[in-house]
């Protein structure tokens, strides 16, 4: 299962991410996939607001993204942690503007190419984020007629 889950997101940008605070408050909120690494997805976190701050009280984090040829959905949960500095995050920065200069240069080259009117093509490089290293824990996978599949990694 997890490398039917790792093939889809390799296909991705972004994804939905879940956490709550400790009262357990829910919060849901689209997060950048920088790269996946054996049991573990990487994150970008650019803007460290409620989903920082939840996974600061609660590391509990679940992501969420459907399979548009299949129509199955598929559920990651696990624990998260914050990279915030050392040697291991400024490696990840260094990874981190790659892609995102990458990007910046694919949707514009797109836009002009649909001859698209749009102010917004490239990503705004940002000089702080924090990466949220997440080690998947359960897979969820829902079918498309309501089945119900858990996998523990």
């Amino acid at each position: 299962m997890l490398t039917k889950v790792r093939t889809l997101l390799e296909k991705r940008e972004f994804i939905s991410v879940a956490t709550s605070d400790k009262q357990g408050k829910p919060n849901a909120a689209p997060k950048f996939i920088l790269k996946l690494d054996g049991n573990f997805i990487y994150l970008v976190d650019y803007t460290m607001g409620r989903t920082y701050a939840n996974l600061k009280a609660n590391p509990r984090i679940s992501l969420s993204f459907m399979d548009t040829e299949s129509l199955a959905g598929y559920q990651v949960n696990g624990g998260a942690g914050l990279i915030e500095s050392g040697p291991e995050y400024e490696a990840i920065c260094a990874e981190v503007l790659t892609r995102e200069v990458g990007l910046s240069a694919r949707r514009i080259i797109e836009g002009v190419t649909r001859e698209k009117k749009h102010h917004n093509f490239e990503v705004a490089i940002r000089d702080t984020v924090v990466i949220i290293k997440v080690e998947i824990k359960e897979v969820i996978e829902i079918g498309p007629s309501g089945t119900v599949a858990r996998h523990q990694v």
